[in-house]
């Protein structure tokens, strides 16, 4: 009797001990913080690990999609109406982008590379060949205007050799060309004067089976918040383009690699050579990709905003002081004097002027947002789209009859979508580390769980302990009568 008292108050105080240790585990979120940083310690950049692995040759298939804005009335542009545009696309190119040259060094802390990418054109994904035409704003002519127009001797003898060939403000080109590169007729006959310019034209002439420059990314060894941020660009740490000294910061990773345990209030920093910037990304929402949960973040507004909105942005405007708007951003600081002006596609999250002054701009979220979507423990990118539109800066230049009586307008030419969704295998590998957080993170619930269920077990005894004690005790008056 005194053995089965001792076993029932045992599990009583056992089951009493189990819901404090629980509680407290909660409370002080041990398992939870042991979890990170094992996570922190093993996602960095060092040979045979996975997230080496992912880091230098992306297992996920990638695809860039270029979509063009054909001009349906030039002869009216020309005339000072609205430019009118229809969307045509998608040319889809397959994306390989390992990166090379690899070199660790500083003890493992930093390591260099450069990230080849090469574009293979898929047929199958896209609404026609590449030899479909598109006409358009003609950069190179737009360009040679815009730099000569405050020399008039120069711009009357390039206006009469453009009127000779039957060059104007538009031309018709292929997509193909458009994209990787065509000999120009002005540029080669200006390359006569000037040896050094270089006589073809592409919107990303050069970038195919090529890179943007060598970087040096720190590892993560030292702290998991640096897991692949940029040191240098190029051999610098900062750029020189723009007119001050926060907006030339290059900051945060190139875009392809995030750190491990994100949380809702981050600020996630991109440094974009297609931008000539540096960039950042704010949480928007839970999202699940293909079973595996994950944060989405994108750019705000205020990334391209205006300094009326956004004063840190007046470095921005180029020349000083020289600000387009909301949603647009000039670079032809970086693109060789080109007026090239970047934005979202459809002008999404820029002045509504913009969009109007085109006919055919229909800006959209789920279209033309750029988003990132990441599974917060490890880092890893579940799915992902990087949207941007190239655009022309275009105005009437008296020096050049070519421009006729054409509006200021920033004209767009093709905006392209560069996408990723999680592959098949890396899905079960965070699918199995995904089981394993939550059984790390759930123990002290089961343990709260086994001492309430004790504690039943506990009152249970004691009531099956005092039963017989008062059957007993109603029995006794009888026996004594």
């Amino acid at each position: 009797m005194v053995l089965k008292t001792c076993c029932v108050y045992s599990t009583g105080v056992f089951s009493l001990l189990l819901l404090i240790l629980g509680v407290s585990l909660v409370l002080s979120g041990v398992f939870p913080h042991l979890l990170h940083l094992a996570v922190e310690t093993e996602v960095v950049l060092k040979n045979d690990t996975e997230a080496f692995e992912a880091w230098e040759n992306p297992p996920a298939p990638i695809y860039m999609q270029f979509y063009f804005f054909n001009v349906t009335n030039p002869l009216e542009v020309l005339d000072g109406d609205r430019p009118a545009v229809v969307e045509i696309g998608p040319y889809t190119y397959r994306e390989y982008r390992p990166m090379e040259q690899v070199v660790f060094h500083d003890n493992g802390t930093k390591v260099t590379a450069v990230n080849t990418k090469t574009y293979i054109f898929q047929r199958n994904m896209s609404r026609g060949p590449e030899s479909d035409l598109i006409r358009t704003v003609n950069i190179p002519a737009m360009t040679v205007m815009e730099r000569f127009k405050d020399h008039s001797i120069e711009a009357n003898l390039i206006s009469a050799y453009m009127r000779s060939q039957g060059e104007g403000l538009f031309t018709t080109r292929t997509v193909g060309e458009l994209l990787w590169g065509y000999e120009d007729g002005l540029l080669k006959a200006l390359k006569r004067l000037s040896p050094d310019l270089d006589d073809v034209f592409g919107l990303f002439y050069k970038a195919n089976a090529s890179n943007d420059g060598e970087y040096v990314f720190f590892t993560g060894q030292q702290n998991y918040k640096d897991f692949a941020r940029v040191d240098t660009w190029n051999g610098e740490r900062s750029l020189n383009w723009w007119t001050s000294d926060e907006c030339n910061m290059i900051n945060g990773t190139n875009g392809a690699s995030f750190h491990p345990v994100l949380t809702k209030n981050e600020m996630l920093y991109m440094f974009s050579s297609d931008l000539c910037r540096s960039l950042y990304a704010l949480y928007e929402d839970k999202v699940t990709v293909k079973g595996i949960p994950g944060y989405r973040f994108s750019p705000p507004s205020e990334v391209f905003a205006n300094v009326t909105v956004n004063p840190d942005n007046a470095g921005f405007c180029v020349p000083a002081g020289n600000c387009l708007g909301s949603g647009v951003l000039n670079v032809s600081a970086c693109k060789q004097g080109a007026p090239i002006i970047m934005s979202s596609p459809h002008f999404y999250q820029a002045d509504e002027k913009f969009v109007q002054d085109v006919f055919g701009m229909m800006p959209q979220k789920e279209q033309h947002q750029t988003v990132i979507d990441l599974n917060p423990l490890t880092g890893f990118v579940l799915q992902a789209a990087k949207r941007l539109q190239v655009n022309v800066y275009v105005e009437k230049i008296p020096t050049f009859s070519q421009t006729g009586n054409v509006r200021t307008v920033v004209f767009p030419v093709v905006y392209l979508n560069e996408s990723v969704v999680i592959d098949e295998a890396s899905v079960e590998k965070l699918k199995q580390i995904v089981l394993e957080k939550n059984v790390v993170e759930n123990i002290p619930f089961m343990l709260i769980g086994l001492g309430i269920f004790l504690g039943l077990v506990f009152m249970f005894l004691m009531c099956r302990q005092k039963i017989p004690e008062s059957t007993a005790a109603e029995r006794q008056p009888l026996l004594s009568s």
